[in-house]
């Protein structure tokens, strides 16, 4: 099994109570033990720009901005953003950033992109919110467009949302085939027919059953399309809440309910109980337990995210000591 590690941005108020002066250094730290060590693959943002479980006004860093800073920062781990949402940056730009951050990185940019759903923030950035149908049609042209442009330097599409004539993007990826597709999102009908064509990776829900499900239906698009089913990596992301003891877990939850009741009281119920009944709550051997049935139904790739990473760094350090071990290669 492989491991990414999100890297806090704000974006799940991740950052408050830390000086916007002093959070760059927090992030970075971060980053820098990943890449340090022989855990974590990739590390992770998400793209977004207001905060959740609803906007507030603390901090949500821009994703590509840090990932090129983290292409600078870095030198081994992977860069990903679960996901770049399609709509934000016209497509033929997007290829243009994400290429110029691998040659900054020497060949490491992942490219996590989806459809977006988070309505406040597109109305609020003045991109509308069209539909589902709409939204996800536009994912399709656009990676359309960026796997043109990273193919052959130059991208053309007369589409029905994006129109591209000639577009060059030089220099080129670093990587042989162009950067790397996640393509997220569990849409049955669109999103991982789009997936089935064009992906190296998936990324959906990360429950047992839900996995097994939408896994299901992308193997039937990938026979439909002609695709190898077994070419694409399936991944999930995670909430991990980790303690070596069943007491010291209650505690990291008892953490996380006071941070929240602290940010966002009137939503800290609903965003506790999303942590609390998580595949990844336990001790270590819990963990593994669950990350060894999740295997077995194809999951290789979990994206961790830790709540109290940019306070705390024993929950990551426990699960590096006594959980990835049992699982790495």
């Amino acid at each position: 099994m492989r491991f990414g590690l999100f890297i806090p941005q704000g974006w799940r108020l991740d950052l408050t109570g830390i000086d916007p002066a002093d959070q760059w250094a927090t992030m970075n730290g971060l980053a820098a033990h990943a890449d340090s060590g022989e855990t974590w693959e990739s590390i992770w943002v998400y793209d977004h720009f207001h905060t959740v479980p609803e906007p507030t006004t603390e901090a949500t860093h821009e994703a590509w901005t840090l990932m090129a800073a983290f292409a600078a920062s870095t030198q081994r781990v992977r860069l990903g953003q679960m996901c770049t949402c399609m709509a934000y940056r016209n497509p033929a730009y997007l290829a243009k950033v994400a290429a110029t951050v691998d040659i900054i990185s020497g060949g490491r940019t992942e490219m996590g992109i989806g459809a977006g759903w988070y309505e406040h923030e597109w109305l609020a950035y003045g991109y509308g919110f069209p539909g589902a149908g709409a939204r996800l049609a536009a994912l399709d042209e656009g990676v359309q467009i960026m796997k043109q442009a990273w193919d052959t330097g130059s991208a053309t599409l007369a589409g029905t949302h994006y129109q591209v004539d000639g577009a060059r993007v030089h220099p080129q990826p670093l990587q042989a085939g162009g950067i790397p597709f996640w393509i997220a999102g569990g849409g049955e009908k669109k999103t991982l027919r789009t997936a089935a064509r064009y992906a190296q990776y998936t990324n959906f829900d990360g429950t047992p059953e839900g996995f097994a499900h939408k896994s299901t239906v992308l193997e039937s698009h990938c026979r439909d399309l002609g695709r190898d089913y077994a070419e694409i990596t399936r991944s999930a992301n995670y909430n991990v809440v980790i303690g070596s003891t069943d007491a010291e877990v209650q505690d990291r939850l008892a953490w996380i309910d006071d941070h929240y009741r602290t940010t966002v009281p009137a939503r800290a119920d609903e965003t506790v109980e999303q942590f609390r009944t998580g595949p990844l709550v336990g001790t270590p051997e819990q963990l593994i337990e669950k990350l060894l049935e999740l295997r077995a139904l194809g999951m290789t790739y979990a994206i961790t995210y830790f709540a109290e990473a940019a306070y705390d760094r024993s929950g990551i350090e426990l699960f590096e000591r006594e959980v990835a071990p049992a699982l790495l290669g």
